[in-house]
């Protein structure tokens, strides 16, 4: 009974004195990690809707800042712009308009803001034909989420033998488009 108390008590101080403070590093890089995307994403997101477009090196610099905390991301960019339609009785027929308008928006993606930044061009990186133009008024919104298995998730998931999600770090963020420079 006594060796076995005393294997207990080295598990014990094993767990504490080299476990858990790993475990709170691993912790504590990943909150350093987020607080850089986090930093990151805002400052991304509110330069574009203070400029009213994105251009190549604006999403470039964002991206190497929030890679440089050594995890890696999925950014996916959403773009609302607002479109204003009569609201008609007949649609055939013009004449029968309601006097009134409907709001709608039309979305845009990673899929059709990327092409816009990066064509198969030889046109330089500050062509203005590779911005990506929003107006204002218009919604921006960006969403950043890592896509590895950062030390303290593998960490986690040894200690309590599961498996969690590789997503430790989650940033949504955006707004209303707020300028349009040239």
């Amino acid at each position: 009974m006594d060796s076995i108390s005393k294997v207990f008590a080295i598990l014990i101080a094993i767990l504490l004195l080299y476990v858990f403070p790993i475990s709170s590093a691993f912790d504590q890089q990943d909150d350093v990690s987020e607080l850089v995307a986090l930093r990151a994403t805002t400052t991304f997101v509110d330069a574009v809707r203070d400029k009213g477009y994105i251009s190549p090196t604006m999403y470039n610099d964002f991206l190497q800042a929030i890679h440089a905390t050594g995890n890696t991301f999925d950014v996916r960019m959403e773009h609302g712009q607002k479109r204003y339609v009569p609201v008609y009785a007949d649609p055939t027929r013009p004449e029968t308009f309601q006097g009134k308008y409907a709001v709608h928006y039309d979305m845009f993606y990673n899929a059709q803001i990327l092409p816009v930044l990066f064509p198969n061009s030889a046109a330089g990186k500050d062509d203005p034909a590779r911005r990506y133009k929003l107006h204002v008024g218009d919604t921006f919104y960006v969403v950043v989420k890592n896509t590895n298995r950062t030390n303290g998730t593998i960490l986690h998931d040894f200690l309590n033998n599961a498996s969690s999600p590789n997503e430790k770090i989650f940033i949504p963020y955006g707004g209303v488009v707020r300028n349009e420079d040239d």
